[in-house]
């Protein structure tokens, strides 16, 4: 072969593997650019998600305070114990077994007031988000007596189900509001409607952001109690005096 056919060899080599080169970028950047559209596309629906969240708007209960608890006591007490808590979490029955008592008797003589703070962190323990449905009872229940909820708080815990499963009904958590003694029209429709479930997310994402990491979290005064067992928080109550 001469010099010339062998040149114009190389260069028709040449040009064909550009050729390849180039269609391997476009397909390289292709995917690439999918990739970016993707991530975009799910940057955005996340920020639009929370857009959403931020933006919702429910019902806003008249009994409870700035902070979203229901106060159990006297509204102006110098010490005021606040219990976040979970009616799915074992360890808040637990807790409320060992010092609900405690409390109620403290309150009683208006030595305290209680703050409990229904959240909901444990919507995964249970396949009907029990955890909030839960709590909006309880805000339900603040709504339409305040002076039954004591009991029924009592009565909640008394009777929390096993985690992993369906959690009470809601024609359960109304029977157990009915027992406690509230007597409305309204707090049925409440509880199956959820009139409160953006409330309960709004002050879960509240207290969350204030660092607790677990229920029950109880303080007096906003300093954590370590050890909240009757001993312990008849020290921390009288320390904050």
């Amino acid at each position: 072969m001469s010099n010339n056919s062998k040149k114009k060899a190389q260069a028709a080599t040449a040009a064909m593997q550009g050729k390849k080169d180039r269609g391997s970028r476009t397909l390289i950047q292709l995917g690439v650019a999918a990739v970016l559209i993707a991530l975009i596309a799910v940057i955005g629906f996340s920020i639009a998600s929370k857009n959403s969240d931020d933006t919702a708007t429910g019902a806003t209960p008249s009994a409870v305070t700035a902070d979203g608890a229901i106060r159990i006591g006297e509204p102006d007490a110098d010490v005021v114990v606040t219990v976040v808590e979970d009616f799915q979490c074992p360890a808040c029955k637990q807790f409320e077994a060992l010092s609900g008592d405690t409390l109620s008797e403290l309150t009683a003589d208006n030595t305290i007031a209680v703050d409990y703070t229904p959240i909901s962190i444990l919507d995964r323990a249970s396949s009907t988000n029990y955890s909030t449905r839960a709590a909006n009872a309880g805000i339900c229940v603040a709504e339409a007596d305040m002076a039954a909820w004591p009991s029924w708080h009592e009565a909640m815990f008394a009777q929390q189900p096993a985690e992993g499963g369906a959690g009470l009904s809601d024609d359960e958590l109304i029977a157990i509001a009915e027992t406690a003694g509230v007597d409305s029209s309204e707090l049925a429709s409440c509880i199956t409607d959820g009139s409160y479930n953006d409330f309960v997310a709004t002050t879960t994402q509240t207290v969350l952001e204030s660092g607790v990491t677990g229920t029950p979290t109880v303080s007096v005064n906003g300093t954590v109690v370590a050890n909240p067992s009757p001993d312990g928080l008849r020290t921390a109550i009288a320390d904050a005096k």
